[in-house]
């Protein structure tokens, strides 16, 4: 299930057909094989020369891999023709519908990419970055263009986990989020669309959530590492990937609940309205402990490591658990 389209008279969607991929790292590979593999010409850019010799030859191979486990709908040969690496950014984004941006996270380099982008394609164009943590509004609200701007965060990698999150900003128009979304959609992805702009995003504040648990957990000798990992893979992973946290509280809070237990204000299930309240569901072991969460990845030990300060965090722990 995709979450809702977004409303309004400017929210009709453009069909994108070819798209300009800009940077060849991990993330621009990735996003090339899930656009090319889906039908659409893509066009990548790498300022880094080696890199961008490189990056055909990444496409290939990734492919080839897939393409064995049987988990492609055509020959590599194929999907590989409408892929073409180019030298220079003015030549990617001459006439791509749509631009993914997948360069380093750093404010200052996006702000200035950004600039470049809105100055060298059509007002049409939609900009869409894959930044796990910075806002559209930090990186283009002075740009002219701003309202085509926006975050596309897909997880890692997304020809496996096959959802992005679609952030806009408060100036990002209606019809920017429905190409996002059309066009995901098209490259069997699963949009989910923020309602808002939050540091980390919906993603990895959810994972930064577990991680701070798991680094406790090691930290105060509960459990090993190594059991974390196994608890996540064998249970909890299994259990998500088939239902999320919500819908896991059906058996004890059933959607066919009665009337008499159901929240006598809203008239949801009671986990529900709770979820709204932010209330934990439990009293105790699904609250979140109090803990300093600077101090716990290094102080749980993991890796070897010895106890020392973390790097400095939000309350989200976003800075440790981006992706």
């Amino acid at each position: 299930m995709t979450s809702p389209p977004p409303s309004g008279p400017d929210a009709a969607a453009s069909i994108a057909d070819t798209v300009a991929v800009i940077g060849a790292g991990s993330i621009g590979i990735a996003w090339t094989i899930v656009f090319a593999s889906a039908g659409i010409r893509v066009r990548i850019f790498e300022a880094a020369p080696g890199v961008r010799r490189a990056a055909i030859g990444e496409v290939t191979n990734m492919l080839g891999e897939l393409s064995e486990a049987g988990l492609l709908d055509e020959p590599v040969a194929t999907i590989l023709e409408r892929v073409q690496v180019v030298d220079s950014l003015e030549a990617a984004v001459s006439g791509a519908d749509f631009v993914q941006e997948c360069v380093i996270e750093d404010l200052g380099v996006k702000q200035q990419l950004f600039a470049q982008l809105d100055a060298l394609t059509d007002p049409r164009v939609v900009l869409a970055s894959s930044t796990s943590t910075i806002t559209a509004s930090a990186f283009a609200a002075g740009l002219a263009g701003r309202e085509r701007c926006l975050v596309v965060h897909p997880a890692n990698p997304p020809y496996f986990l096959r959802v992005a999150e679609v952030v806009p900003a408060s100036f990002t128009a209606a019809s920017t989020v429905a190409t996002a979304r059309a066009l995901l959609v098209r490259a069997r992805m699963t949009p989910i669309v923020l309602g808002r702009e939050i540091e980390g995003f919906a993603f990895n504040r959810l994972q930064g959530a577990m991680l701070r648990e798991a680094y406790c957990l090691v930290r105060d000798g509960v459990v090993s590492a190594e059991d974390i990992d196994t608890l996540v893979r064998e249970g909890l992973g299994l259990r998500w990937s088939v239902i999320g946290p919500f819908t896991t509280s059906e058996p004890q809070h059933p959607w066919w609940a009665p009337p008499s237990r159901r929240s006598p204000r809203t008239g949801v299930r009671p986990h529900r309205a709770r979820a709204r309240r932010r209330q934990p569901l439990e009293p105790r072991h699904h609250r979140t402990r109090r803990h300093d969460h600077r101090a716990a990845p290094a102080a749980s030990g993991v890796g070897g490591q010895r106890p020392r300060a973390g790097p400095r965090h939000d309350a989200t722990g976003v800075a440790a658990a981006a992706v």
